[in-house]
């Protein structure tokens, strides 16, 4: 249990710290530590990484720093994208999901190693690069169940030249939307029971958590942060990496044989 809370305090700490990241420690911390399954710690962690991002989103919308238009143009795509990710991951085996988590782990680890964009050198993109970038990460939250904060905010900077101000709080907005349809779609086909007491503790220490980092972010040096996170999630991902390639070479090769056998079977 002490080590579920420190997995739960460590997702809320980088969120509040960088504004990203922590959504893809959750999947870990519920497998790893937790002891879920593959799919039900997916299943779960878009419930956490909702929660999470919706009260971190409270405070941006009092503010009006939410970008309605990025909302648009980024967030409803998403959806759509989510819809897809999660009905291909009912066709997945757990271990290709992970595996997949894994790559998509040491994505966001060179997107962190990389300084955040603070401003946009050129013009915004054409919309539809926006939406096709909407989709693409609504597609990951269904497959893996992460966020995407880490590919959300360079896209909204670099895409649609929002301050890294309002691309914080738009972030947040289009993560607690993506999560909730997925997390929505995911429940609707699954057979084993969610532990809400699971959900409700990990969700909750990681929303304190992210109001700690909030506050001590303005006496850290973000590249140092992230820098010291991308190597963090080398580590984490390469491990993933490393334990669920196996079990996905050796469910390929017991579906192949299996679709040889029945071949054969069936052959007149």
């Amino acid at each position: 249990m002490t080590l579920t809370i420190l997995g739960a305090l460590l997702i809320g700490l980088s969120l509040g710290l960088l504004g990203s990241g922590g959504s893809i420690l959750t999947v870990p911390v519920l497998v790893y530590l937790v002891g879920e399954s593959g799919k039900l710690a997916i299943v779960e962690s878009l419930a956490v990484v909702g929660l999470i991002a919706l009260v971190g989103a409270a405070p941006h919308l009092r503010k009006r720093c939410i970008d309605a238009r990025a909302v648009l143009l980024f967030g409803i795509p998403g959806l759509l994208g989510t819809s897809l990710g999660t009905l291909l991951s009912h066709r997945m085996p757990a271990a290709v999901q992970l595996l997949i988590f894994a790559v998509v782990m040491l994505i966001a680890a060179v997107r962190m190693f990389r300084p955040m964009p603070e401003h946009l050198g050129s013009r915004p993109r054409a919309w539809w690069q926006v939406t096709l970038a909407g989709l693409g990460v609504g597609v990951l939250t269904g497959v893996v169940g992460v966020g995407g904060g880490f590919l959300i905010l360079p896209a909204l900077v670099l895409l649609l030249g929002l301050s890294m101000a309002r691309a914080v709080g738009t972030s947040l907005v289009i993560i607690a939307m993506n999560s909730a349809l997925g997390f929505a779609m995911h429940v609707t086909g699954q057979a084993t029971p969610l532990h809400w007491p699971v959900i409700g503790l990990i969700a909750g220490i990681g929303i304190l958590g992210s109001l700690a980092g909030a506050q001590l972010s303005s006496r850290c040096s973000p590249l140092l942060l992230r820098r010291s996170f991308a190597g963090f999630l080398v580590l984490l991902g390469g491990y993933i990496l490393l334990t669920s390639l196996p079990h996905a070479l050796h469910g390929s090769v017991q579906r192949a044989a299996a679709v040889q056998t029945s071949t054969l079977v069936n052959r007149p």
